[in-house]
């Protein structure tokens, strides 16, 4: 009978140090971005060598993506199971997390940074962040559908829509009060755009905003 090698678990010195190292590229992607901030930027901060910070991660790709999963996981680590809610919860989640955003500044910056240059070909994030906004469509999506279950039939593509620009409101006000913190209102601006949104299609509205018939778009008389 063959007995299966117990897998070793990392060292509490090591777990810490892992942790040290996530802290520090996480400071130094979010203020230079993954291209310029370099290795040497980050084993510097927590007085290592370039070849210590490989030791740990292998390779600055993956460390960027350690680095993002580690951003994740500050989201939800004080949740029930460390998983987001459903349901109604799930908007007061994102809520709470806009709020929680507020006083993290460093965060909220690498996350910008970090997504808006995903977009960019061959870039090390990019499936990443693909697949993130992916399943917090769904995620949105599933939510809205329960909290409908409960008040009657929404059109999918309305529901569709609505998950989309739920998230696309909170990135777009983390841009502006990075840019411009003392006159943009993160937490409360969050809270407001979240409710209008849930409550455009639980309690919907007639148009306020005309819709043009035109191809150009804009308002027609």
């Amino acid at each position: 009978m063959v007995t299966a090698r117990r897998k070793s678990q990392p060292r509490p010195q090591t777990l810490a140090r892992r942790r040290d190292i996530l802290e520090a590229a996480l400071e130094i992607f979010g203020s230079k971005g993954y291209t310029n901030g370099t290795l040497s930027d980050i084993a510097e901060q927590v007085n290592m060598t370039h070849p210590g910070i490989l030791h740990h991660f292998g390779s600055k790709d993956q460390l960027l993506l350690e680095v993002l999963r580690f951003r994740d996981e500050t989201d939800v680590q004080s949740l029930a199971g460390q998983h987001i809610p459903d349901g109604i919860e799930f908007f007061r989640h994102l809520v709470a997390t806009a709020f929680s955003n507020a006083q993290r500044a460093g965060i909220v910056q690498a996350y910008v940074v970090l997504s808006a240059e995903s977009v960019t070909d061959d870039h090390p994030a990019r499936e990443f962040f693909v697949d993130r906004y992916r399943t917090l469509r769904a995620e949105a999506r599933h939510a809205f559908e329960v909290v409908c279950a409960e008040r009657g039939a929404v059109a999918p593509e309305t529901v569709s829509l609505a998950a989309t620009a739920i998230l696309a409101v909170m990135d777009g006000l983390q841009v502006q009060w990075l840019l411009d913190p003392s006159n943009v209102e993160l937490a409360q601006a969050s809270e407001f755009a979240i409710e209008a949104i849930v409550a455009s299609v639980l309690e919907p509205r007639d148009a306020i905003l005309a819709r043009s018939s035109g191809p150009g778009g804009g308002h027609q008389e």
